[in-house]
Order: C-alpha cells, then sequence, then structure tokens
C-alpha cells in the first residue's frame, strides 16, 4: 500500500478536486472529468428520546443511525492562454438520512469558477475552501472520526459560499488566502444575516526530511438574527507533521478568541485546544488514532471542557476504489455537564467504493 495514504494530510493540492475521476470529454483545449464516491454507513451512539431543553435531564438510548451518503463531482479545464487554464468544479453530496437528528439535508459541497496559472497558482470565486483546512488535515486523517478541534474552524476558513480564494504552490511552500465578501442573507424572520472575513495560512515541507510544517489565521465578523453587532473572531493555528516510510505523525494547536460555544451555558466563548494523530500502514490495512482536547476559558483561570475524546479506526484497501473500515471513539466529556448524548461514544462500520 502506498504509504501516502497516510500523508494526505501534509499533500500540497491546492484545492479539493476529483481524486479518482474518469474523463469523459477532452479536445486539444478542454477537458471534462466525473468522480465521486457512494458511503454506506452505520453508525452505533446514544440518541435522546425526547426534545428536552435540558440535556443533562433528557433520556437518550443507544441506537444504530444510518449515515449513508453520496457524492458526485464534475471538474472541468480549459486552455486559455499558454500555461494559464480556466476551471470550474462542483460537488454535490446527497444522504440517506436527512432527519435533523443525523446529517442532514443534501448539500452543495463545491461551486466555483476560476483562472489557473502553472506558475502563479489558483484564484477561483463561489463556495471553495478557505484556508485552514490544509491545516487541520494534518490531524483529520481518520476513515470516519473528524478532527474535534480542527472542526470548530470559522466559516470563512472553513468551505463556504461568497468566496474569493487563492492557492499557489512554490516548491516546498503551499500558500492559501481567501476573502468571504459580506452578503445579505435572512432568517426565518426576516432579520438580515452575515458572516465575512478571511483566513490565511502557510505549509512549508522541509525538503526530504518528512517533516512538514504549518500556520495559519482567520477573522470573521458576524451578524446574526436582531444582533445588529457585528461580533468579531479570530482564529489562529499551528501544525507539524512528520512521515517516516509507513509511519505517520501530526499534531495541532489552535488558539481563538470568541470562536465557539460553552456545552453547558451556549454562551460565546474563547476557546484554546490541541490535538495528535498517528497512522500506520501495514500491507493494504491502515491504522489510524487521535486525541484531540479544547476547553474554553473562564474567569480566574477556571475552563470547561469543549471537547475531549480519542479515536481508533482500521481501513482496509481492497484496491484503489474500494474500502471497507471501523471506528470507535471514547468521548471523555463529563455526562452530567453535556449530557449523555453529547458525551456519548460512538462505533461505526462502513464501505465505501470511489469512482
Amino acid at each position: 500500500m502506498n504509504k501516502h495514504l497516510i500523508a494526505l494530510a501534509v499533500t500540497a493540492a491546492t484545492l479539493s478536486g476529483a481524486a479518482s475521476a474518469a474523463q469523459v470529454y477532452s479536445d486539444d483545449t478542454s477537458s471534462l472529468a466525473i468522480g465521486g464516491r457512494i458511503e454506506a454507513t452505520g453508525v452505533m451512539q446514544q440518541q435522546a428520546d425526547n426534545n428536552k431543553v435540558d440535556p443533562v435531564l433528557a433520556k437518550s438510548s443507544n441506537e444504530v443511525v444510518d449515515m449513508s451518503r453520496a457524492r458526485i463531482n464534475l471538474d472541468a479545464k480549459t486552455q486559455i492562454a499558454d500555461g494559464v487554464q480556466g476551471v470550474g468544479f462542483f460537488e454535490k453530496e446527497f444522504h440517506s438520512n436527512t432527519d435533523a437528528n443525523a446529517r442532514g439535508a443534501d448539500e452543495t459541497r463545491y461551486a466555483y469558477a476560476g483562472v489557473n496559472s502553472d506558475k502563479y497558482g489558483q484564484i477561483v470565486y463561489g463556495k471553495a475552501d478557505g484556508s485552514l483546512g490544509m491545516l487541520t488535515d494534518f490531524t483529520d486523517i481518520m476513515a470516519y472520526a473528524g478532527s474535534v478541534v480542527g472542526g470548530t474552524k470559522l466559516a470563512v476558513a472553513d468551505r463556504t459560499n461568497n468566496n474569493l480564494a487563492y492557492a499557489g504552490n512554490f516548491g516546498d511552500l503551499t500558500f492559501k488566502a481567501n476573502y468571504v465578501f459580506s452578503g445579505a442573507a435572512y432568517d426565518n424572520a426576516g432579520n438580515k444575516t452575515d458572516v465575512h472575513g478571511f483566513s490565511t495560512g502557510a505549509i512549508y515541507k522541509v525538503a526530504d526530511t518528512g517533516l512538514a510544517l504549518g500556520a495559519g489565521y482567520g477573522e470573521q465578523r458576524d451578524q446574526n438574527g436582531v444582533n445588529t453587532h457585528k461580533a468579531r473572531s479570530e482564529q489562529t493555528f499551528a501544525t507539524a507533521s512528520y512521515t517516516m516510510g509507513d509511519l505517520y505523525f501530526g499534531g495541532l494547536y489552535k488558539s481563538g478568541r470568541r470562536d465557539g460555544k460553552n456545552l453547558v451555558t451556549d454562551a460565546v466563548t474563547d476557546t484554546q485546544g490541541y490535538e495528535f494523530a498517528a497512522a500506520y500502514t501495514m500491507g493494504k490495512t491502515v491504522f489510524t488514532t487521535t486525541y484531540g482536547f479544547m476547553k474554553d476559558e473562564n474567569a480566574h483561570n477556571v475552563y470547561d471542557e469543549l471537547a475531549n475524546a480519542a479515536a481508533v479506526d482500521a481501513t482496509y484497501y481492497f484496491n484503489s476504489n474500494f474500502r471497507t473500515y471501523a471506528s470507535y471513539t471514547f468521548n471523555m466529556l463529563d455526562k452530567n455537564k453535556v449530557g449523555k448524548v453529547a458525551a456519548s461514544d460512538q462505533f461505526v462500520l462502513g464501505a465505501r467504493y470511489d469512482f
């Protein structure tokens, strides 16, 4: 098995694309490829049995929830000058279970177009990646469980619309910057809502040592519902990884200002977090594990835990198109503070076909 399966966190891809897409059209200047995945996933964890507001008092039981999904994408390119291409990418995700307590509604994940220069990088507008995702990918390596710290990226630093995004590779350096414009949106009550801001990040691969270092910053302003004050949120990430043969190690640190919510009081709060990841490839099987911890800061150095979880999984690759996996997450939050559902462990079995 190619050792790079466990080093996805440090790939220098500038924007998300179709890893195994099939080209369906090509001429001297243009091409169109179709790709995607079909993923069957069963998740066993605590589910709420009623609608009580207090999560500690709410009753719950272990249930298996169908979290299966499918994605399809279109990747288009056309030559518009020497070393310059016009590009477009679209991806849609469909869920088998659209219950409010499961994944939710079907989603347009990407819809962007722009210009790519072989020398100077790529700039696109639409629904595209922010700049901090390539940093959180250092520890977001599990077959199913996501990064508990990286999953709290600001909206403008994550995949989002109204986004002008730049990405470039310059030797061992990958650089990203994006700006999300202020745009009119309204809630069900007719109140204007808005999120806008920017993020930027860089990854440097230290020659052929297997070491990669990264850092990034994001800032946004929010206006929600009847709140006319545009609150400012900030995040800083620092990451490092080391690949040695079939072994991979990654680490992430996050510091945030007004970028999270307290799980007990629901109040907006400052956060700090860290995460560690490791992976090992043995033949056609990849074993991965992560541990993530995040807290908020209260008065007098008192804090509440926002995340405290360890996860392990194993993935077997039959070939480049088909894999199966098993994953278990040990959730160490205090159920007496956040409730059984928020503190529930999680067991997952899945099978995935990529095309």
